[in-house]
């Protein structure tokens, strides 16, 4: 080592050490690498999960027209761009849109219902142990069972009307909601908790202030879940439902086509509905995780 601590010079004095020189080039004459490189316009595109969505629409559709070619046979499967013309002169002569706007009141009134059930229960459940108890029972008993079962008792109960398919729907919601949004909340940490009551929130308040927020990623599976659920139990009624009564959304409108043996309609319809629970999850919920849970964190 150059760098040495010097013997004392005179009495008092203590000499500094002496450090060997350095010189290094300025940072101009060195060669600097790339920092930053732009992304390609694939990767900008694969990026993209939209673009990555339509393409598996693309395929899908491709593979549908190209079986349909293969079998040749409209009246058990239809062509993609038949099923499209059908769904269109349909769309546009207000048939569809009719239907669908009879089957998402229906929808929206059900799952409203079974939502606010869900959450009254749960939160029950979360403030005593009693509760707790009550909401295990119940969705242990329940839940396994088919909401579509229920629809002749409703049929007995509360006669031909929308009032049938609303029990069913908020049957096929609540204990879903329920399950998942407990499930949450018992996922969530004690120091969090312990945190809550420190700051002295009790009972709902703590629910609102500190389990809500925490198992939110729960409680938003739970509702997707509880919104497919309710979904295809709703066209599985109407199927039934619109038979008995003569009337219904798009479930009546996809047994009326088949037994009219209009192929294309009833593909139609299915279609109908797949768009539909695309335009649900890309829409409401992929938005509400977009501006919740992603945001703060909590889901990737």
């Amino acid at each position: 080592m150059v760098n040495s601590v010097q013997a004392f010079v005179g009495r008092d004095k203590i000499c500094p050490p002496v450090r060997a020189e350095f010189v290094r080039e300025s940072v101009a004459k060195a060669p600097v690498g790339e920092v930053e490189r732009p992304l390609s316009v694939w990767a900008r595109i694969s990026n993209n999960a939209a673009v990555r969505r339509i393409f598996v629409l693309v395929v899908l559709g491709l593979v549908w027209e190209g079986y349909a070619v293969y079998v040749d046979n409209p009246l058990t499967f239809p062509r993609l761009t038949e099923v499209l013309r059908a769904l269109s002169t349909d769309m546009g002569s207000g048939v569809l849109p009719a239907r669908i706007g009879i089957t998402m009141q229906v929808l929206l009134v059900g799952y409203g219902i079974g939502i606010a059930l869900a959450g009254a229960i749960t939160i029950v459940a979360s403030t005593t142990r009693f509760g707790s108890d009550v909401l295990s029972t119940l969705t242990a008993m329940f839940n396994p069972l088919p909401a579509i079962a229920l629809l002749p008792l409703a049929l007995i109960w509360f006669g031909l009307g929308n009032i049938s398919l609303v029990f069913v729907i908020v049957h096929s919601v609540l204990w879903t909601v329920a399950l998942n949004t407990h499930s949450g909340f018992q996922s969530v940490s004690d120091t969090l908790r312990m945190a809550g009551r420190n700051f002295g929130l009790k009972r709902t308040r703590l629910v609102f202030g500190i389990l809500i927020p925490a198992a939110l990623p729960s409680i938003i599976s739970g509702l997707k879940i509880g919104w497919a659920f309710a979904w295809r139990t709703l066209i599985a009624a109407e199927l039934v439902f619109g038979a008995s009564s003569g009337k219904g959304g798009v479930g009546w409108y996809i047994f009326e086509n088949r037994n009219n043996l209009e192929t294309a309609n009833t593909f139609a319809g299915l279609l109908c509905v797949i768009l539909i629970g695309l335009a649900v999850e890309m829409l409401v919920f992929r938005t509400l995780e977009v501006k919740t849970v992603r945001r703060w964190g909590m889901q990737k």
